[in-house]
C-alpha cells in the first residue's frame, strides 16, 4: 500500500474513533469489547429489513484488496466510507482479504467468502456516504448476513442472521448517527439495513 493509502486509512480509522470518544454516555466506542456489543433481535425473520442506499450511486463496484497476517490490520474503502479492523490473531496465517462495494446499496461482498476469524473483526461505517446522511434515524439499524451473493438488494430482503453492532451519535447532533459499527467472525455478502 502506498504512503498516501496508508495514511487516508490511517485518518478513516482515527476519524471513527474520533467520532465514538466525542459521543455521550450509553454510546459505544468503536473499539469496546466485541462481547458488549448487542444485537437488537437474533430472530430476522420478524423484522422488515430494507438496505440502506448510498447517498450518491457509484458508477462500479469499488474494490479494495490487502494481505492481513497473524499482527492484524485494517482494510478501508475511503469512497465509502468502510474500515476492517483485524485485530492480532485473527488470521492464523497471510491471507489476502478482498472487499467489494455494492453500487447502489451499502452492501459489501467480503472475500475469501465462508472465511472464519479466530478473532472478531470489526467493521466501522461511516454514515456519511449513505442516504441517512444528516438525517435522524426513522428505525433502527442493523447489519444483515446475506447469504445469496446474486440477491437483489431492492424492496424487503431475506437475510439469515444480524451481527451485533451499535450506532454512534456525536454529541453536537445527538440525533444524527455517524457511524455504524459490527463485528465479524466469517465472510460473506453484508449490507446496512433499517426496519
Amino acid at each position: 500500500m502506498s504512503r498516501v493509502g496508508f495514511i487516508r486509512s490511517l485518518a478513516v480509522v482515527a476519524g471513527a474513533i474520533i467520532i465514538a470518544s466525542c459521543s455521550g454516555a450509553g454510546i459505544s466506542d468503536p473499539n469496546v469489547n466485541q462481547e458488549t456489543l448487542a444485537a437488537p433481535t437474533t430472530d430476522p425473520s420478524k423484522l422488515d429489513l430494507r438496505a440502506v442506499w448510498w447517498k450518491n450511486q457509484y458508477p462500479d463496484a469499488i474494490k479494495v484488496s490487502k494481505v492481513i497476517d497473524q499482527s492484524g490490520g485494517t482494510i478501508s474503502i475511503p469512497e465509502t466510507g468502510l474500515t476492517l479492523s483485524f485485530p492480532a490473531g485473527a488470521v492464523a496465517a497471510p491471507l489476502t482479504i478482498t472487499v467489494t462495494s455494492d453500487v447502489q446499496y451499502v452492501a459489501y461482498q467480503m472475500e475469501p467468502t465462508g472465511t472464519q476469524f479466530l478473532k472478531a473483526v470489526t467493521a466501522t461505517q461511516l454514515l456519511n456516504t449513505t442516504s441517512l446522511s444528516g438525517s435522524p434515524l426513522r428505525s433502527a439499524l442493523y447489519v444483515a448476513y446475506i447469504a445469496d451473493d446474486s440477491l437483489n438488494l431492492s424492496g424487503k430482503v431475506p437475510v439469515l442472521e444480524i451481527e451485533p453492532s451499535t450506532t454512534i451519535f456525536s454529541v453536537l447532533t445527538p440525533l444524527i448517527p455517524q457511524a455504524h459499527v459490527w463485528t465479524i467472525r466469517h465472510f460473506s455478502r453484508y449490507m446496512l439495513a433499517s426496519g
